[in-house]
């Protein structure tokens, strides 16, 4: 009997060590890109397929890999379209720096810094959460070198609303302490809807072990650079697509958009959280018929 209870713990051991193994791997394994550096700063990205550019810009404290490929996104739109993942300068394989000053509106100049690296007159431009405030910034400050706008997983943050920042600027205090911390939205109130334990544990996850605390809090208290006026929204001048789920707290920004954007079409995935959105078929069913239906001649 003490054999058999031994051989189970045994297994039981391996299983969880399996586990834990495969996972540190499905976090940090990454698809083999290259750099380029602006202003300073040298960020990493991948570049594959053929046709129309699509740069897609990941989200907060993930990389390009987690967000996009994990997913299978990169690769079926890598079957009709050049698809350019970037990792943003604070997040994955770019360089972290140190200084909010190294943030806000330069992490918008990356994606055209990359896109003039590659000889790229315009793209389609797909963010998420963090990369869709990204997304929204070229299509309000940069129309010129956008096909296309999808800020996903975000709205717009109406900069006379103090909310949003001032808890950007208590996640940044808990980070410098070297603390993990939690979605932003989280120490937000009102009309938004509170953040999934999933959604919590993940953030508290890759903010606590596999990121950069400093560089992270940095960013965050450059928010203010990632800010668009309400003229600005009006005036974008591009097809914008906001996919966002039924029960994500950034959700508010999507609604706060309607009426303010000329071209937007929505789409609101059901019975899905920030986390589980980008996983739902609807999403890359949507993103993928918005795309085709603007397709242009370069």
């Amino acid at each position: 009997m003490k054999r058999v209870i031994l051989i189970v713990l045994a297994l039981f051991v391996v299983t969880v060590a399996a586990l834990l193994g495969y996972g540190y791997y499905w976090l940090t394994d990454r698809a083999d890109g290259k750099y380029f550096t602006h202003d300073g700063v040298r960020i990493f990205y991948t570049d594959e397929g053929q046709g129309e550019p699509v740069v897609l810009i990941h989200g907060f404290a993930v990389n390009a890999d987690l967000n996009w490929r994990r997913p299978g996104i990169t690769q079926a739109l890598a079957k009709n379209y050049r698809v350019i993942a970037m990792d943003l300068r604070g997040h994955g394989l770019s360089d972290k720096p140190h200084d909010p000053a190294a943030y806000g509106k330069h992490m918008v100049d990356d994606v055209i810094g990359l896109l003039d690296h590659l000889n790229i007159k315009k793209a389609h431009v797909v963010g998420y959460s963090l990369g869709g405030v990204i997304a929204l910034n070229l299509a309000a400050y940069h129309s010129d070198r956008l096909l296309t706008a999808a800020p996903l997983g975000a709205g717009w943050e109406d900069p006379k609303d103090s909310a949003f920042l001032d808890a950007c600027a208590k996640m940044a205090d808990a980070l410098e302490s070297g603390k993990s911390i939690g979605p932003v939205a989280a120490a937000l109130s009102g009309k938004r809807e509170a953040p999934g334990r999933i959604h919590t544990l993940w953030v508290k996850l890759m903010t606590g072990y596999f990121n950069d605390r400093l560089a992270l809090a940095a960013m965050m208290r450059n928010m203010t650079g990632l800010a668009v006026s309400e003229d600005a929204l009006k005036h974008i001048s591009v097809p914008v697509l906001s996919i966002v789920a039924e029960h994500d707290p950034l959700k508010l920004g999507v609604d706060r958009m309607k009426g303010k954007v000329k071209d937007q079409t929505i789409v609101i995935i059901p019975g899905a959280d920030h986390i589980s959105a980008v996983s739902n078929p609807l999403f890359l069913e949507s993103l993928t018929v918005f795309l085709a239906s603007h397709k242009t001649m370069l």
